[in-house]
């Protein structure tokens, strides 16, 4: 088989996970506590943190510029992904605390950036569904579109390092280092220059794709949006093929 072949095979049975698939934005402190737990489990079998403190929820998931979402797959909390928009006017970032210099002269050049964070994945699921990163990676794909931002980070262990250059053709920013903050691993910070990168990702792998409104409803606040839908269903398949429909918790809304 042609590796395009495998992609397209691979890309369609994304697909099929995804009309399996909710998002959540979490802003209650009930499914703060589902997230928390989530975390625990994934940094306990990866020894990621000190689990102690803290550590499974701070401040900065309460930041203004800050986005935590859990990913449900059949009614089910699968994983988690916290994501900052940072701007040079909000520099709050969890890769800014860890690499200052490096972010700091990305936003001193006038670049913004989306940092996501906390991914965290059920690891009795993450053995029988591997796909579980692509899944939750698609809300950060879906940020970078929505607020358009220059660069997209990637904190992440050296041993994944090859994952990220893979399918985000990722330079890396800073080497892997020991070290690092309250971590008990190394890490590396990557970043894919987002406005070249989008267009052959989207081509490659349709599944990341999205509608407008579906990262309204992600990533929208204020006025924009007065109210956080309970939950949001991707809409790559029909960003892909142009039909079908979107559905916000249990009401269907034609696109």
């Amino acid at each position: 088989m042609t590796g395009t072949g495998t992609t397209n095979r691979f890309s369609d049975k994304l697909l099929e996970l995804l009309d399996r698939v909710e998002y959540r934005r979490v802003e209650t402190g009930e499914d703060m506590e589902e997230v928390a737990r989530i975390r625990f489990k994934a940094y306990k079998m990866a020894d990621i943190l000190p689990l102690k403190g803290n550590t499974l929820i701070d401040d900065i998931d309460f930041d203004s510029h800050a986005y935590v979402f859990g990913i449900y797959y059949e009614e089910r909390l699968i994983s988690t992904v916290r994501l900052h928009h940072v701007t040079p006017e909000h520099r709050v970032s969890s890769s800014g605390s860890i690499f200052p210099n490096e972010i700091d002269a990305f936003l001193d050049a006038g670049m913004t950036l989306i940092d996501p964070v906390r991914l965290a994945a059920d690891p009795e699921v993450l053995s029988e569904m591997p796909a579980i990163p692509y899944l939750t990676l698609r809300i950060a794909t879906m940020a970078t579109d929505y607020f358009e931002v220059d660069r997209c980070l990637q904190l992440v262990k050296p041993q994944h390092a090859a994952f990220y250059k893979r399918v985000f053709d990722a330079d890396t920013i800073v080497s892997p280092q020991k070290n690092c903050g309250n971590y008990n691993i190394d890490l590396t910070l990557m970043a894919t220059r987002t406005k070249e990168t989008l267009p052959p990702l989207y081509k490659r792998f349709p599944f990341f794709k999205s509608e407008p409104y579906e990262r309204r409803m992600m990533f929208a606040r204020g006025e924009e949006m007065p109210f956080s839908p309970l939950t949001v269903r991707p809409t790559a398949r029909r960003a892909h093929f142009g039909q079908g429909r979107v559905q916000i918790g249990n009401a269907g809304y034609a696109g």
